[in-house]
């Protein structure tokens, strides 16, 4: 079930590459970005996260804070952001329970068949809780950009 604009955004409490965790009550009056990605370094994911962080000081100037969600382990989160020298949070999501409340997980097509994984998504979240806007099946290429401009 994908979630539409207006619709409450689920909570979630997961761990983070340190191995703390955290939750999305933790933001306070900050607009979360969330997205969900499939695995830590590889291509697509490598280049998506990048963006983001290069536009972390965009995102932080609009009052939004960028976190990353996919069901790689803290430890590979550690090496992801250490690899690719990123700046921002990355969440542990290993029985993709947070991916599937959000619709980013379930049937997708790849290499033209149909399997089960995590589909590319982004949300923004309102500091009181509420999406303001959703991305499903994004291209990784310049994604950032458009969500940074749907912050406008």
């Amino acid at each position: 079930m994908e979630l539409k604009i207006g619709d409450k955004a689920p909570s979630f409490r997961l761990k983070n590459q340190d191995d703390l965790e955290i939750s999305s009550q933790d933001f306070g009056s900050k607009t979360i970005v969330l997205y969900f990605y499939p695995k830590d370094n590889t291509s697509g994911c490598s280049i998506e996260a990048i963006d983001f962080t290069s536009l972390l000081g965009e995102f932080a100037s609009k009052g939004a804070v960028v976190i990353g969600i996919s069901p790689d382990s803290p430890k590979s989160h550690k090496k992801f952001i250490a690899d690719k020298a990123l700046k921002h949070i990355l969440l542990s999501d290993p029985d993709k329970s947070v991916a599937s409340a959000y619709g980013a997980y379930g049937k997708k097509m790849m290499y033209g068949k149909e399997v089960f994984g995590i589909i590319r998504s982004t949300f923004v979240i309102s500091p009181d809780g509420y999406i303001r806007n959703a991305f499903y099946n994004v291209r990784a290429k310049g994604h950032a950009s458009k969500v940074l401009e749907s912050l406008s």
